[in-house]
């Protein structure tokens, strides 16, 4: 078993569709943890606020596998793939982490995920993973944080 996080966000009805995604993978993966929920400013184009959390899981699906799984997930809740990839969506669902691995493979496979480096990643993840590191800097999430100036990305706790 791998122990993986995710980053889940949306800006098209957030609450309905968090809360949607967080019951699937209870589902499919059983006992899960859950950061609280940001509201954060959309990043790489003008759209409402996104709500942002992260999941920890256990899983046995391999990477690909696990990201094809993620994105279905996103499609069964209205997720749509013919607009701008930075555009307002109902649900985005990436892997940040998995185990210790560094990945780089198809459908925008990338672990870690680069967007580690925003507050809207970073935040919920050192919330429920405080120890877990980086697997190329080596840094804790606790750390990243900690070094991280949240005024230039503030967040606001959401409530789901």
């Amino acid at each position: 078993m791998a122990r993986v996080y995710l980053s889940l966000g949306s800006n098209v009805e957030p609450q309905r569709y968090l809360k949607a995604a967080l019951d699937e993978l209870r589902a499919r993966f059983g006992a899960i943890t859950v950061s609280p929920a940001y509201r954060s400013r959309s990043v790489g184009f003008d759209g409402a606020d996104f709500v942002n959390l992260a999941v920890g899981l256990d899983t046995e699906l391999e990477p690909i596998a696990l990201n094809d799984w993620l994105h279905a997930l996103e499609d069964r809740h209205g997720r749509r793939r013919d607009v701008p990839r930075y555009s307002d969506r109902t649900l985005d669902v990436d892997i940040v982490l998995y185990d210790e691995r560094v990945i780089d493979g198809p459908g925008h496979l990338q672990i870690p995920r680069k967007e580690l480096r925003h507050a809207f990643v970073l935040k919920p993840l050192a919330d429920i993973a405080p120890v877990a590191r980086h697997p190329v800097g080596g840094q804790t999430m606790a750390e990243l944080w900690a070094a991280f100036p949240p005024e230039c990305e503030p967040l606001t706790v959401e409530p789901l």
